[in-house]
C-alpha cells in the first residue's frame, strides 16, 4: 500500500498507511503471513543446540517464503467501536499494571497495547520460554475503560489482537520502573533513556520516501518476546517485517543502561525492486530554532524534539548539520562509504531555550546509529525535511541510503546499534557547535543596506578542546570556510566572553535563487580543532 509522501504527525502517518487486522472473525489465528509461508515448519526447539538462534532461523525463513509470494494485506476485523475511538476515548483504556508480563518476576516487564483510534494495525505476539512458544491472546482483563471508554467495554468480543506493545525496566530502583522502549504503529518505536521523555521515532525501514510516487510503510506483523532471567539487564526479541515491496526479519537486544541501546540484526528481502531503500531512518520534528523565519507568533523560543544531524565518517570526520524549517520539500544527502556513524540530536538541553514546562523539550533524546557489519557500503545519509506549521507534525526523517540497488530476489543484512544520549556523544572529542545564527548583513540606520539576500552568519565552537586553547592567541585559530555556490566574505574568529567557547562570523552573498552548501570548522597549528559544521542555506527563506 502507498502513502502521500509527506510525513504527518506520526499519529495520522499511521492512520493513512494502516493494513487490516492479522485475525479473524472468530478471533483465531490466521496470519496473512502465517498461510503464505505453511512451507516454513516452526522449528522443534527442544532439540535445538541454540533454541533462541534456532527460532531467529525459523523467523528469517518466514521472512524469505513471504518474499517468494506477492503481497497479500490481511483483512480488517476490528469491531467499529475501536476504529471509532476518539483521542479522549482512547486514552481512556488504561493497562491494568499488575497485568504486566513477568510482573514480580523478572526486573522487565511489559505492557501490551490495546488496538483502537488509529492503531488498527494488529500484530501477533509470542512468548518465548526456554523452548516453549505460546502466542499471547488479547485478554479484555488487562484493562480499565474508565471514563468516555466505558460503553466500548461492551462492544469487545474475542481475541482481538494487539496493537504494540511497552517495555519498562527498574533504572531507578526495583520500586521505580522506568519506560525505556515501546513499538507501535507499522515498524515505528521508540527509545527513551533515564531522566528523558519521547521524542523522536526510529523505525525498521523506509522505502521510497520523499518520492513523487509515494512512500511506502513496512510493518512488524509479528513479535517474539524471549522471557529473560530474572536478573537479566537485557531483553531479546525478534520481529517479523512485512510490505508490498520488502520483507525482513529483526532481531532486537535492548540494553537499558541509562542511555537505552538496542542492538538491530535485520536481515531484508526484497519482494520487487526498491526504488530507494532507507536503513535505520528516524523521523523527528523541527518547527523553528533561534533562526525563525517566518516568526511564530508563540511565547517559546524554540519548539523542535531534534535541531541537527549529526554524522561521524569512514575517515573520522565529524559534520554537524543544523535543522530548519523554510519553504518547500527539501532532500539533502552527506556521502559516504560505510559511515561509522549518524544520529538525529537534540543538542539545545537548556529549559530556558525551550521555557515548555509541558512538551519538556529540553528533555527529549537523541538518537545515534553506531553502524556495524552488513551491506552498508558506498551510499548516504539522506536529510528529509518538510515544512510544517505545527509542533504535531513529524516533518524530520533522516536514513542511510545505499547506492547499490535493491532488486526483487536480492537479500540484505544490516547490522547497527541504535542508542539514546543527551546533546553529545562521549565518543566526539572535538569542539562542537553550539550555536547557528542567521541575520540580514545590515547596520542599524544603514543609508545604502545590502539587498536582504545577503546574510551575516554566526557559528559558535564549545567543547573539551577549546579550553586547551585558552594561552593560545586568537590569531592562531582560523576558520577554513567554502561554499558550493555564492561568496563568503568577512570571516572573523574570535573568542566569547567566557573564555570557552569561539566564535566564527561570516557574510554570505547567494547567487541569485541558488542554494548554497557551506562547510566551516576551526583549526590551530594546522590540526583540526572542531567538527564540521556543514549549512545549507536555501535564498527563498527570507521571502
Amino acid at each position: 500500500m502507498r502513502c502521500c509522501r509527506m510525513l504527518a504527525p506520526l499519529l495520522v502517518l499511521i492512520a493513512a498507511c494502516t493494513q487490516p487486522s492479522t485475525l479473524s472473525q472468530s478471533g483465531q489465528e490466521t496470519n496473512h503471513a502465517e498461510v503464505s509461508a505453511l512451507s516454513v515448519a516452526p522449528p522443534d526447539l527442544t532439540s535445538a543446540v541454540d533454541p533462541e538462534q534456532a527460532l531467529f532461523t525459523y523467523v528469517d525463513a518466514r521472512a524469505q517464503a513471504l518474499a517468494s509470494r506477492e503481497y497479500e494485506p490481511p483483512p480488517q476485523i476490528l469491531p467499529a467501536a475501536l476504529t471509532a475511538l476518539t483521542y479522549e476515548q482512547y486514552r481512556a483504556i488504561q493497562f491494568r499494571q499488575e497485568m504486566s508480563l513477568w510482573q514480580d518476576e523478572r526486573r522487565f516487564t511489559v505492557q501490551v497495547l490495546h488496538p483502537g483510534f488509529l492503531y488498527t494495525e494488529l500484530v501477533e505476539i509470542h512468548l518465548v520460554q526456554d523452548t516453549d512458544v505460546e502466542r499471547l491472546p488479547f485478554m479484555q482483563a488487562r484493562y480499565r475503560y474508565v471514563g468516555p471508554a466505558a460503553p466500548v467495554a461492551d462492544q469487545i468480543t474475542g481475541d482481538i489482537g494487539h496493537a504494540g506493545f511497552r517495555v519498562y525496566y527498574p533504572r531507578g530502583g526495583p520500586d521505580n520502573r522506568e519506560e525505556v522502549a515501546v513499538f507501535l504503529g507499522a515498524s515505528y518505536f521508540r527509545l527513551v533513556g533515564h531522566q528523558q521523555v519521547h521524542g523522536l521515532s526510529a523505525r525498521g525501514l523506509a522505502v521510497d520516501a520523499g518520492l513523487d510516487s509515494g512512500e511506502e510503510f513496512p510493518v512488524f506483523r509479528t513479535f517474539w518476546l524471549i522471557q529473560p532471567d530474572p536478573e537479566a539487564t537485557q531483553l531479546t526479541f525478534f520481529a517479523l517485517l512485512d510490505s508490498p515491496s520488502v520483507t525482513g526479519a529483526y532481531r532486537f537486544d535492548l540494553d537499558p543502561a541509562r542511555h537505552t541501546t538496542l542492538t538491530v540484526d535485520a536481515h531484508l528481502y526484497a519482494r520487487h525492486d526498491v526504488t530507494k531503500l532507507g536503513v535505520a531512518p528516524m523521523s523527528s520534528m523541527f518547527l523553528y530554532g533561534p533562526n525563525r523565519l517566518p516568526a511564530f507568533d508563540d511565547f517559546r523560543p524554540q519548539v523542535h524534539d531534534s535541531d541537527g544531524v549529526l554524522m561521524h565518517t569512514a575517515r573520522d570526520e565529524w559534520i554537524w548539520r543544523p535543522l530548519n524549517n523554510g519553504p518547500g520539500l527539501r532532500i539533502t544527502s552527506l556521502r559516504d562509504d560505510t559511515p561509522q556513524g549518524f544520529g538525529l540530536v537534540q543538542r539545545e538541553r537548556q529549559f530556558a531555550s525551550y521555557l515548555d514546562l509541558e512538551a519538556r523539550y529540553h528533555q527529549r533524546p537523541s538518537y545515534w546509529v553506531e553502524v556495524g557489519e552488513g551491506a552498508w557500503g558506498r551510499g548516504g545519509v539522506e536529510l528529509l525535511a518538510i515544512p510544517t506549521n505545527s509542533e504535531f507534525n513529524d516533518n524530520i526523517a533522516t536514513y542511510w541510503v545505499p547506492d547499490a540497488p535493491f532488486n526483487a530476489g536480492d537479500m540484505r543484512q544490516y547490522q547497527y546499534r541504535l542508542r539514546t544520549f543527551d546533546s553529545c556523544l562521549a565518543t566526539q572529542t572535538l569542539a562542537h557547535v553550539i550555536r547557528t545564527r542567521i541575520g540580514w548583513d545590515a547596520l542599524p540606520h544603514q543609508h545604502e543596506p545590502p539587498p536582504r539576500s545577503q546574510r551575516r552568519f554566526i557559528v559558535d565552537f564549545a567543547g573539551e578542546v577549546m579550553p586547551g586553547l585558552d594561552p593560545i592567541p586568537t590569531s592562531a585559530v582560523h576558520a577554513v570556510l567554502d561554499s558550493s555556490t555564492g561568496q563568503t566574505t568577512d570571516p572573523i574568529v574570535q573568542r566569547l566572553p567566557d573564555g570557552q567557547s569561539w566564535r566564527v562570523s561570516f557574510v554570505l552573498s547567494p547567487a541569485g535563487d541558488q542554494p548554497a552548501d557551506m562547510r566551516l570548522y576551526l583549526t590551530e597549528a594546522d590540526r583540526r580543532v572542531s567538527e564540521t559544521w556543514n549549512y545549507v542555506w536555501y535564498p527563498d527563506h527570507i521571502n
